[in-house]
């Protein structure tokens, strides 16, 4: 299971989802370009010391990350407001890839039509949004819960 983050533009949230990725020891891709330093005292701050802990694979560009993706044959979900399924109605397999769009902007049409599934967080009406480092979590422990801990990589407690 993997998590990657499109153009992430708020660094306190791509700390804290790093961060998710470290304690749940999954793989972390950014897709450049950022709307930050990695220098940011946010983002530093958010991931606080597990920063150092996490697999991070940085992508220069939406093409590299899809040229890496297919060559690997990984399937990308992504989740979006405007996603067709529910996030607990799709069966995840153990080398998805989870993808999440820019805060500000969600991500192009060229990601959503790149995208195995599109996925939603069903939330009440009238409201936008959740904090994308909410959303991750979700999705990842539902993931995780469907395809099993152990297998995923995650260390043995």
């Amino acid at each position: 299971m993997r998590i990657a983050l499109f153009q992430p533009d708020i660094p306190q949230n791509t700390g804290t989802i790093l961060r998710l990725c470290a304690c749940l020891n999954v793989e972390a891709h950014i897709i450049e370009p950022a709307g930050f330093p990695v220098s940011d005292r946010h983002f530093r701050r958010a991931g606080m010391d597990y920063l150092d802990q996490v697999t991070i694979m940085r992508h220069d560009s939406w093409a590299k990350f899809e040229q890496w993706r297919r060559e690997k044959g990984f399937r990308l979900i992504l989740f979006s407001t405007k996603g067709a399924l529910s996030y607990l109605d799709y069966r995840y397999a153990a080398d998805d890839i989870l993808l999440f769009g820019r805060e500000s902007a969600g991500v192009p049409d060229e990601v959503v039509a790149a995208a195995d599934a599109r996925l939603v967080i069903p939330i009440e009406p009238g409201l936008r949004s959740l904090n994308v480092a909410m959303a991750a979590a979700m999705a990842l422990g539902e993931a995780l819960r469907q395809t099993g801990s152990r297998e995923n990589g995650m260390r043995a407690q």
